[in-house]
């Protein structure tokens, strides 16, 4: 048992660099963010319809369902959009700090969605993200763009894990992350037919961009979804919540790596970064810690 817990959860870190991955792909991938979110989101819906069939599951949901599925694709179609602008207008490391953010706005969405009180806690921690986001934007007042980007993908980010938190509820993960992967690319679609986009030159792509987005839409998306549904089977959700808090930081580490001209920040930069880490993770630390409480009290009645 003890190992495979400790398999799961050095596949659970390999996952969350996956994901820090990402960003590096979208700076890697030459064409606009609109274009590059369509492309993974197909490919990526590809994948998963792959997966379905070959796991004989059922696709079939009633209309009201599918109208939910339909809110829940535009809202992470454009948090792609907006995360992918953030890297192309700033870098990768403005990006992924910015996006790190996404606790703070759950903390105020998620009272709204569930009717509950707004705690003092949760309150309390996001001033200390503020004071960093703060410390940011005073270094780096160049990359004001992509910050406000990367604020917005936080909060779509966040909105959509709150609504995602109240369907997955009644619905199978697979098949919720096929629907709105679906209705995300249709969404686009609309967009693009709207503006005229859609042309030959549209398509073609060098070879190096559709490699990136093959191993976007297929390792970052499809698999990197499916693997983590299943690790959280076996992992504590306190253990997947602190190593998923590990994601910007692959993502910088792995930036400065590729990048390390254009990724290189001022050292506050990176100060007003740990602060946001830091109440990230002591948000989840505390949470977490009244909820094995909580249910140790229940044991004992």
């Amino acid at each position: 048992m003890q190992e495979n817990r400790l398999k799961n959860y050095f596949h659970l870190h390999f996952i969350v660099f996956i994901w820090g991955f990402t960003a590096v792909l979208g700076a890697l991938i030459s064409i606009d963010a609109m274009p590059l979110v369509w492309f993974r989101m197909l490919l990526g819906t590809l994948f998963l319809l792959i997966y379905i069939l070959a796991s004989n599951k059922s696709i079939w949901l009633d209309s009201r369902t599918l109208l939910k599925f339909l809110l829940g694709g535009i809202i992470i179609a454009l948090h792609w959009i907006t995360f992918f602008l953030a890297i192309k207008t700033s870098n990768i490391s403005i990006a992924l700090v910015s996006l790190s953010t996404g606790a703070f706005f759950t903390s105020i969405l998620e009272p709204i969605f569930f009717k509950r009180k707004l705690r003092f806690l949760e309150l309390f921690l996001g001033i200390i993200v503020v004071v960093g986001l703060y410390i940011i934007f005073n270094v780096e007042g160049d990359y004001f763009l992509g910050i406000v980007y990367g604020l917005i993908s936080s909060f779509l980010s966040a909105l959509f894990s709150v609504i995602n938190g109240l369907f997955v509820r009644k619905n199978e993960p697979v098949i919720l992350s096929f629907f709105q992967l679906f209705f995300g690319v249709l969404f686009i679609t609309i967009v693009l037919l709207f503006k005229g986009d859609f042309s030959v030159e549209f398509f073609q792509l060098s070879k190096n961009d559709w490699l990136y987005l093959l191993l976007l839409s297929s390792i970052c998306t499809a698999y990197a979804f499916s693997a983590s549904v299943k690790v959280m089977k076996v992992l504590s959700p306190y253990t997947v919540m602190l190593t998923i808090n590990l994601e910007p930081v692959y993502g910088v580490i792995l930036a400065l790596m590729i990048f390390p001209e254009k990724e290189k920040m001022p050292v506050n930069f990176y100060f007003g970064a740990l602060i946001i880490l830091f109440a990230v993770i002591l948000n989840g630390i505390l949470k977490n810690r009244k909820q094995l409480i909580n249910r140790l009290r229940k044991k004992e009645i």
